[in-house]
């Protein structure tokens, strides 16, 4: 009787081993689909950040936009009015050519003009042969490029008007915004416009030109004239080169008139790339990760059926042993 409880016992321990060994071989065949679905999710997050990034930033736009509208819109004529003078006195009282240096209190003084909301917004501008709309700030630092088009200190103010040059800058080929992107594609003879309060400005491009960083000659005031240039890096990229795009003062299009003729370019859009890529994806690696998952518990139950027809076996001939033992 001894023996038999005491094979009984070893029975049991076997037992819990090779349950043991059962749970660890799940744990390990769980490993690679735990791994493959970790790495989707990597290259579905990699693949979707510029494009919510995008849209994120879009959305921080329009709502600065709108704010600056809503200011506008809450502030009377005659303060409008004379912001507009202060402007225009600015303007004016610039030098031919090019000045880009500031000084501390010249610097202060340009943040100070047209600062209607406090945050450092001047206006937007639109561009509508490549859908851009953004902000338009106050200085050229990270911070601003980042997410809007800056205004270049030294340059003329948005406003405008005869002997003025206005130079707005912004970021090309960043993953995490659109901004200045597409701006390769305009050609001569597009618009744009910059609204500044009540004001809005429309520009017609009479010239592009591809320069050096420090070739600023296009970017001078010139007597007579009513010029705003928009700059960002080139090539795409890369980056060593200034694109400048400048164009001249005419009169307002009528909403929904139209005397350009758009670039042939098409950009697809990065939503359709993210869905016409990703899903795909995640249809493969689901096929794939299923498979192997099935494949793997095919072969564990062929295993457990060996291991059950061993355990039985043994089993029997213990209790036939019993059994011979009662017996005698």
């Amino acid at each position: 009787m001894k023996r038999d409880k005491k094979r009984d016992r070893e029975k049991d321990q076997d037992k819990e081993k090779d349950q043991e060994k059962d749970q660890g071989k799940k744990k390990a065949s769980k490993l690679p689909t735990i791994i493959l679905c970790v790495i989707l999710l990597a290259g579905v997050g990699i693949m979707s950040y510029p494009t919510i990034s995008d849209l994120w930033n879009e959305r921080h736009a329009s709502r600065s936009i709108a704010s600056y509208i809503e200011q506008v819109d809450n502030t009377s004529q005659a303060v409008k009015e004379e912001l507009l003078r202060e402007a225009d006195d600015y303007n004016r009282a610039l030098d031919l050519g090019v000045h880009f240096k500031l000084d501390e209190e010249a610097y202060a003084h340009y943040e100070s003009v047209l600062d209607i909301t406090g945050t450092g917004i001047m206006g937007y501008i639109q561009i509508p042969s490549i859908h851009v709309n953004l902000p338009v700030y106050h200085g050229t630092n990270e911070a601003v490029l980042q997410i809007a088009a800056g205004h270049l200190a030294g340059s003329s103010l948005p406003p405008g008007g005869e002997r003025t040059h206005a130079v707005i800058s912004g970021h090309r080929g960043l993953p995490s915004a659109k901004l200045f992107t597409d701006l390769d594609r305009l050609v001569e003879g597009d618009i744009f416009m910059v609204t500044v309060l009540d004001r809005v400005c429309t520009y017609q491009i009479d010239q592009i030109h591809v320069v050096l960083p420090e070739e600023i000659a296009d970017l001078a005031i010139e007597e007579g004239k009513d010029y705003m240039t928009l700059v960002t890096c080139t090539p795409y990229g890369i980056n060593t080169h200034r694109m400048l795009i400048r164009g001249h003062r005419i009169g307002n299009l009528e909403s929904g008139g139209s005397a350009v003729v758009a670039a042939e370019a098409v950009r697809i859009a990065p939503v359709v790339v993210f869905f016409g890529v990703a899903v795909p994806l995640l249809f493969i690696t689901t096929a794939i990760s299923l498979a192997v998952s099935n494949a793997r518990g095919r072969k564990k139950s062929h295993e457990q059926i060996l291991q059950e027809m061993e355990q039985d076996v043994a089993l029997g001939g213990e209790k036939d042993e019993k059994n011979h033992k009662n017996n005698s």
